[in-house]
C-alpha cells in the first residue's frame, strides 16, 4: 500500500511539474483554493496509473514488434495517445488534465516520464519492498 501511495505522490508532482514546464498541458481544478488543486492533481494521477497499468501495459504487449521495429519510438507515441485519453477521461468528470493538441500531449507525455523517473531513482528506497 505505501508504494501505491508514494508511486501515487510522485506521478502527482511530476504532472504539477510538467504542468508549469509543458505550454499547451494544464489541468483545471474541480473547485477553487489549493487544497481542491492538490486533490485535483491527485485524483488524475490516479486516473493516469490505471489507464497506464490497464491500456498501457495491454498496447505494450500487442505492439512489441512494433517496439521492436522502430526501435522503441512508438513508445512515445504511444505515451503521448495514453496522456490525450487520461485528458478525455477526466475531461468526462468536468475536471483534471487539459491537453491543447496532439504535440502538447506529446512532450507533456515525454516531460511526464523523465521527471516521474528521475523522482523515481530519488525515492527509490521508499519503494524497495521490505519482507
Amino acid at each position: 500500500m505505501r508504494r501505491f501511495l508514494v508511486r501515487l505522490l510522485i506521478n502527482a508532482f511530476a504532472l504539477w511539474l510538467t504542468t508549469l514546464i509543458v505550454a499547451g498541458v494544464s489541468v483545471k481544478s474541480y473547485a477553487p483554493g489549493w487544497g481542491e488543486r492538490v486533490i485535483t492533481f491527485l485524483l488524475v494521477a490516479l486516473i493516469f496509473g490505471i489507464v497506464n497499468g490497464i491500456i498501457g501495459n495491454l498496447i505494450r504487449i500487442v505492439a512489441f514488434p512494433l517496439y521492436i521495429l522502430t526501435l522503441g519510438l512508438l513508445a512515445l507515441v504511444v505515451n503521448a495517445l495514453l496522456l490525450l485519453l487520461v485528458a478525455w477521461l477526466s475531461g468526462l468528470l468536468g475536471f483534471g488534465l487539459v491537453i491543447d493538441s496532439f504535440w502538447s500531449g506529446f512532450w507533456g507525455a515525454l516531460v511526464l516520464g523523465i521527471i516521474s523517473w528521475l523522482i523515481g531513482i530519488i525515492l527509490r528506497p521508499l519503494l524497495v519492498r521490505r519482507d
